[in-house]
């Protein structure tokens, strides 16, 4: 013990893995971390106790190494290819591993980024093997339950699968890539750019301007160097490429790639992770408050001849986004209910391609929340801060937030952005009411 004492001293603060090694020089245990210095520490803090199955790892430890990455995204990433080398005993016996994240590359001219659990991937490829249609993605076919780590194996080296990522927050994952990677959202050659193409996020599959052997080139084989753990060889690819870009003077790809090379330099990713291993037998105290990205506020405007409306605002962290702001004219509800055609917008702002908020905010109670919530879920949509209603009060003098109050990372957001939630409300009533007005004007 007078060893790990020595080594839990001069842990660094950084992002990376951790590494727990037996007496006998085996790997048994290996965990990411958003700070190494924390998160090992924790095991061993003899205030805290732990539960009997890490008490008994604890017992076993007599060596930690730990692995520093630029961020946590890499450390996922990292920890992955440990797990899937070593099968470190501690990892395999706390978590099936049927329930493993992996992130795969769809079979199309311009390739998708898709997240599976192993068990999903077992179900959907011994149906594939039973199945006629040769136009299933090769990525799930050809296996079974028994076959999957050999099949699997294949996929790694065809460059189609990546993983296994524990504990991996999946959507905020595919969102970040996204964003590092411009990696296609949308259906080539449409009528009209998709949304992600407005924000320069899509290099053109939509408009026709992409072909897949130049996608394959700027987004697959970048994204691919990157999921494999090379992102020293990427950034210097990428800087090179910059460089050529320049000196054709096709400045425009030139500042594509230098904004790449940034972004991926100063990684913003704390969301990634969700509860590890660890994190399964006791809880941790209470994180920071989270700085959402993206807030989407809702707000139905009946004014009666005029018929229903619905307002979407969008607000970041420096204030609200007008150009994003969307109106919908509501179609499908022939009665007087808000609920009805808050579902109704919700459903149709779905349908689109705008990026996936990080907070919905409705104005109104528990039954505003709960249709939202409910369509969430069936879409198997995960949002970092879910959904939260304001509502007025009984006397209609104070604001009433309604939220999963089990939730500490929630309730300690709002009391820290009370004010900007309820702006964020209230510009949603301004801007339906508005345009209430302006369609009874037109009448």
């Amino acid at each position: 013990m007078l060893i790990l004492q020595s080594q839990l001293k001069s842990l660094p603060a950084s992002p990376g893995i951790y590494l727990f090694y037996n007496f006998n020089n085996e790997l048994i245990y290996v965990g990411k971390a958003t700070s190494l210095k924390n998160r090992v520490r924790s095991y061993f803090a003899g205030k805290q106790k732990n539960s009997r199955p890490i008490e008994s790892m604890i017992e076993e430890v007599k060596k930690i190494k730990t692995l520093k990455t630029d961020s946590v995204l890499e450390a996922i990433i990292l920890e992955g290819q440990y797990i899937k080398k070593y099968r470190p005993k501690y990892n395999i016996d706390w978590k099936d591993d049927k329930s493993w994240n992996y992130l795969y590359l769809t079979n199309e001219k311009f390739p998708k980024l898709k997240t599976i659990r192993q068990h999903e991937i077992v179900s959907n490829l011994s149906r594939a093997r039973n199945a006629s249609d040769e136009s299933r993605d090769p990525v799930l076919k050809n296996t079974s339950h028994r076959i999957f780590h050999s099949a699997q194996d294949k996929l790694i080296k065809k460059k189609k699968l990546f993983g296994p990522f524990p504990s991996l927050n999946t959507r905020e994952t595919l969102k970040l890539l996204h964003k590092l990677f411009y990696i296609s959202r949308c259906a080539p050659n449409q009528p009209k750019p998709c949304f992600d193409y407005q924000l320069g996020q899509c290099l053109g599959v939509c408009t026709g301007e992409m072909t897949p052997q130049v996608y394959k080139q700027k987004v697959i084989k970048p994204l691919i160097e990157f999921l494999k753990g090379n992102k020293k060889r990427l950034l210097s690819n990428l800087k090179k490429q910059m460089l050529l870009s320049s000196k054709q003077q096709n400045f425009e790809e030139a500042a594509r790639l230098r904004n790449q090379i940034k972004s991926l330099q100063h990684i913003q990713d704390v969301t990634l992770l969700n509860k590890d291993l660890f994190n399964n037998f006791h809880q941790p105290t209470a994180p920071p408050t989270y700085r959402p990205s993206r807030i989407e506020a809702y707000d139905i405007s009946n004014l009666g001849s005029t018929g229903k409306v619905g307002s979407m605002v969008v607000f970041n962290n420096n204030g609200p986004v007008k150009s994003e702001y969307r109106k919908f004219k509501i179609k499908t509800v022939s009665g007087q209910s808000d609920v009805d055609c808050l579902k109704e917008i919700i459903e149709r702002r779905l349908k689109n391609s705008w990026p996936i908020p990080d907070l919905i905010i409705v104005d109104g109670g528990v039954p505003q929340r709960n249709a939202v919530l409910k369509i969430l879920n069936l879409k198997s949509i995960f949002l970092t801060l879910g959904v939260i209603g304001i509502a007025k009060g009984p006397t209609r003098k104070k604001n009433e937030f309604i939220f999963d109050k089990d939730n500490q990372k929630i309730a300690d957001f709002i009391q820290a952005n009370e004010n900007l939630l309820i702006r964020a409300r209230d510009e949603a009533h301004r801007f339906a009411i508005s345009y209430q007005k302006n369609l009874r004007k037109i009448n």
